[in-house]
């Protein structure tokens, strides 16, 4: 069994996708599809740009999902469909690409909900209020336990669980710098302070959710054609969640170990990260070594992997 899982935000870097666009005209119209869908040409700063305004999230989110759609598209001239997968997933903005890769939404609309949610996120907390810190070497409870120690009246929260031994906590500046110092005082191995301009997954984007339930009540949305196993309840989804499950997703937390787990535990032996980047797929491995992983990202990784379904 096999799912189909799709890379967040940090996995961004210039050139991503463009040989799939190159070697694959499905791949290139998704590329044109979100320019239109924008107005503006996203996929020349993907391709040509420089990273420091590729990194912005207004830019990142629609560029990944670009990106990890250009792979599917990809994937299906070589016969591989979204039906080879027994379901999909998505780390954080990654769960919207799942989505639009299952039929949810279309890839205009999914770039158009992520240039906003980026914007939402973006505006829910002035620059230099928040932060996020990522702890290395202590479990989701040790962290958690950091997080609360750390708020003192003020936000932070464990935001991302990502493996048994990596956990991103998020909330008011000050309050993340204490965590980074109580969590070295613990024994975290590592602990530091993120590249990023706003606390997401916190109680601090609340206003960015609300942007979001509005923009998503005018947006058509179908059922997935596979199920989602959904960030914050990690676990596949009834479809009429969808929606409500997306907003929720804005301040709750991104519950990825949970999520492995869950699809070790329902059968998944193999998940194929679709889009930027190999950084999911260590995720998995370090929750369940038994789980074998394939990272699809250029046009050689999608002849390999059609070659291997049909070997299979």
């Amino acid at each position: 069994m096999r799912a189909f899982v799709f890379p967040g935000q940090g996995a961004q870097a210039i050139g991503m996708g463009q040989a799939l666009a190159e070697a694959y005209p499905a791949a290139k119209a998704v590329f044109d599809e979100v320019d239109d869908a924008l107005d503006e040409k996203l996929s020349d700063m993907i391709w040509n740009g420089d990273i420091a305004d590729l990194t912005l999230t207004r830019n990142a989110q629609p560029a990944l999902m670009a990106t990890s759609l250009a792979a599917m598209r990809a994937l299906e001239t070589e016969g591989v469909t979204l039906e080879a997968a027994s379901f999909v997933a998505g780390h954080s903005l990654g769960e919207y690409s799942a989505l639009a890769a299952a039929g949810t939404f279309s890839v205009a609309d999914t770039a158009r909900l992520l240039r906003i949610r980026g914007d939402a996120m973006q505006l829910a907390v002035p620059v230099g209020v928040g932060a996020m810190a990522v702890i290395l070497g202590l479990d989701f409870e040790a962290a958690k336990a950091v997080a609360e120690e750390a708020a003192q009246g003020e936000v932070c929260q464990a935001a991302n669980d990502n493996d048994p031994s990596q956990v991103v906590v998020s909330g008011h500046k000050a309050a993340v710098e204490r965590a980074v110092v109580i969590a070295k005082e613990k024994g975290a191995k590592r602990a530091m302070l993120l590249p990023v301009s706003a606390p997401f997954h916190s109680a601090l984007m609340a206003p960015a959710g609300d942007m979001m339930a509005a923009a998503l009540a005018d947006v058509a949305l179908h059922a997935p054609a596979v199920p989602l196993i959904a960030n914050v309840r990690a676990e596949a989804v009834d479809p009429s969640l969808i929606e409500g499950l997306l907003v929720e997703q804005v301040t709750g937390s991104v519950r990825w170990r949970e999520s492995v787990m869950w699809m070790a535990a329902n059968g998944v032996t193999e998940a194929w990260e679709i889009g930027a980047g190999k950084a999911l797929s260590g995720m998995v491995k370090r929750v369940d070594r038994s789980i074998a992983t394939r990272a699809i990202g250029t046009p050689d990784d999608v002849v390999a992997a059609a070659a291997a379904l049909n070997e299979g």
